[in-house]
């Protein structure tokens, strides 16, 4: 049984992948947090993140606060990867370092070639009079293909896509030019400037889009 369905077997506990879910978009939350956003007692909640703590699942650290005791949060470990789909595999990659090899270049063309398509792809489904609502439909499109993404609006930091996990990302760190042609793709779909940004902490990756209205 691969580590995947091994995975699912488990999954099978009530509430485990909410938690899951709930941590994978956070990086890191306390058991009062998680009970909060479910709406589950704390003891039944530490009870399910203690069991998935024994399978290796969950980690836990102490992050500083301002006042008082350090908090214990729980994050996820390498173990879980097998959950969230990557294409960073070493056959896609020996074949783009094949194809510059035959041609400079050749593996930024097949690349371009690529987001060219999901530009398309994606054109009729990302409709809509206003860039937020272009952008919410664009979110729940990528969400759909694994990258955990939302659109989000507030006075404070204006509209914006936040992505946490990016499929991607072993090409991106190959190939830096990605980051830019990704940028494009959201620009063409929602008719808005787009800056991309990327923020590392603890166990999360988050990859945020601001979206600029022209």
């Amino acid at each position: 049984m691969t580590a995947y369905l091994k995975i699912l077997r488990r999954l099978s506990k009530p509430h485990w992948f909410d938690i899951i879910e709930l941590i994978k978009c956070s990086g890191g939350l306390s058991v009062g947090e998680l009970a909060e956003a479910l709406g589950m007692s704390y003891m039944g909640v530490k009870k399910h993140c203690l069991a998935m703590q024994k399978l290796g699942w969950l980690e836990t650290w102490r992050s500083p606060k301002a006042v008082g005791r350090p908090e214990k949060l729980y994050r996820l470990t390498e173990r879980l990867a097998p959950l969230f789909p990557s294409i960073g595999n070493s056959v896609c990659l020996s074949i783009l370092e094949a194809a510059g090899q035959l041609e400079p270049n050749a593996a930024e063309k097949l690349l371009l070639t690529f987001f060219r398509s999901e530009t398309e792809r994606l054109g009729s489904m990302v409709t809509g009079d206003s860039v937020q609502e272009r952008a919410e439909k664009l979110a729940a499109a990528r969400l759909a293909a694994g990258q955990y993404s939302r659109c989000l609006w507030s006075e404070e930091e204006g509209l914006r896509i936040e992505e946490y996990h990016q499929p991607l990302q072993p090409l991106f760190e190959k190939y830096p030019t990605l980051e830019r042609m990704e940028v494009q793709v959201f620009e063409r779909l929602l008719g808005a400037r787009v800056e991309r940004s990327i923020t590392r902490t603890a166990g999360m990756t988050r990859y945020r889009f601001d979206i600029f209205p022209r």
